[in-house]
């Protein structure tokens, strides 16, 4: 099992910044690659961004593509979410993910994804 827990969401103004943090506790040395995926009030929940293990490869989705940034820190089993220039289209509960199977390239897609933590509010005023 691994558990995954949020933070870092909260309410800025159009063009902000905010840093979400997930850090992940029990069996994270069976934890792959790490991704962030958000849903917006009547929406379906998207992708986000993701990181592999080591933090070689990542991806993101082109809505968000040069504005946010993931990192991670293996030795604190953490992955951040940097989001920069945030527009109020960003508006949504964001979730942090986890892989516990090695799947190549890294994927976008939730289903890929073995657990997820209870998501945090990320509110962009305009």
């Amino acid at each position: 099992q691994v558990q995954l827990v949020e933070s870092g969401g909260g309410l800025v103004q159009a063009g902000g910044s905010l840093r979400l943090s997930c850090a992940a506790s029990g069996r994270t040395f069976s934890i792959y690659a790490m991704g962030w995926f958000r849903q917006a009030p009547g929406k379906e929940r998207e992708f986000v961004a993701a990181i592999s293990r080591t933090g070689g490869s990542t991806v993101y989705a082109d809505s968000v593509r040069g504005r946010f940034t993931i990192s991670r820190d293996n030795a604190k089993n953490t992955v951040l979410l940097q989001m920069n220039s945030l527009k109020p289209e960003d508006t949504a509960v964001y979730y942090c993910a986890s892989q516990t199977r090695l799947v190549v390239p890294v994927s976008t897609t939730a289903k890929a994804y073995d657990y997820w933590g209870q998501g945090t509010q990320v509110t962009v005023s305009s």
